[in-house]
């Protein structure tokens, strides 16, 4: 399994990759850039945007820096949702993804990384709770193929979490550790989970995506030519694509930045969409 470069552009942030499984394409976000881009086009915003989730053929619901909005991919029309921390200047949204049940699960940070700014939010049939507080860097939004799990991470305590989930999709019980990464002193950043239950993570500052079985032990990893890889995604035709965006802040690597896809011999799970 070899990560082959899918897209040469380079971006700041390369964020919240999408498959979006009606129209067959990816999307994927520049944070930095505030931008929304696929193969074929680009889409430049006021503020940063950073994750999405499908609502139809032809829009998104994207998190933005203070809101979440719906996104026609056709004529560019937004239309607002919520607000989402809007009244904190510090913060911006950063990683998320839709649950199996419908709901959209979207992180913040404080621009500048301070320490405990953010949160994870689920937005839910019109209504958008916070879940968890005291977040620095909030990662890893992602779901068992049941329903049944949720994970997060901050990503400086180097711990991915895992919390166990009702039948409407919202947190039951207290959070756990289902990988501790102190030790190999490994970063956690975006995750997602293929259709056997295991988790795909991006490592930051590793130079690779790590495999971990549905009980949390260490499988493999997959090498990519980036240093900051950032987010993993599974898409094309059979869902054994998996593709990968990394970031260039701050690096000169000739593929930092770039996107990545790797072809596997395991099965992922199409993205769920998003119901308002």
């Amino acid at each position: 399994m070899n990560a082959t470069i899918y897209d040469p552009r380079q971006c700041s942030l390369g964020e919240g990759p999408l498959w979006h499984p009606v129209r067959n394409e990816l999307f994927w976000f520049d944070i930095l850039g505030k931008k929304l881009m696929s193969v074929a086009q680009e889409w430049t915003f006021e503020e940063y945007v950073s994750a999405a989730g499908w609502i139809d053929q032809d829009r998104l619901l994207i998190a933005s820096e203070m809101a979440l909005f719906t996104f026609d991919l056709r004529d560019g029309l937004q239309n607002h949702v919520v607000d989402l921390d809007a009244e904190n200047g510090i913060t911006r949204s950063n990683d998320g993804r839709a649950d199996p049940q419908g709901g959209f699960w979207i992180g913040t940070m404080g621009k500048s990384g301070e320490h405990a700014a953010g949160a994870i939010y689920r937005y839910y049939r019109g209504e958008l709770c916070m879940l968890f507080g005291g977040i620095t860097i909030s990662n890893s939004i992602c779901f068992s193929p049941d329903g049944t799990k949720a994970y997060f991470t901050d990503t400086p305590t180097r711990q991915i979490m895992c919390v166990g989930l009702d039948g409407e999709g919202w947190p039951k019980g207290s959070p756990a550790v289902f990988v501790d990464m102190v030790t190999d002193e490994l970063n956690p950043d975006g995750s997602v989970v293929d259709g056997d239950g295991c988790l795909w993570n991006a490592q930051w500052g590793a130079h690779r995506v790590a495999k971990y079985g549905p009980d949390g032990a260490f499988v493999e990893a997959i090498e990519i030519s980036a240093a900051q890889a950032s987010c993993p995604a599974f898409g094309g035709a059979d869902l054994q694509t998996m593709f990968v965006t990394s970031a260039r802040d701050g690096l000169i690597g000739a593929d930092d930045g770039k996107t990545f896809s790797i072809d596997l011999a395991v099965q992922g799970q199409a993205e769920h969409q998003v119901i308002l």
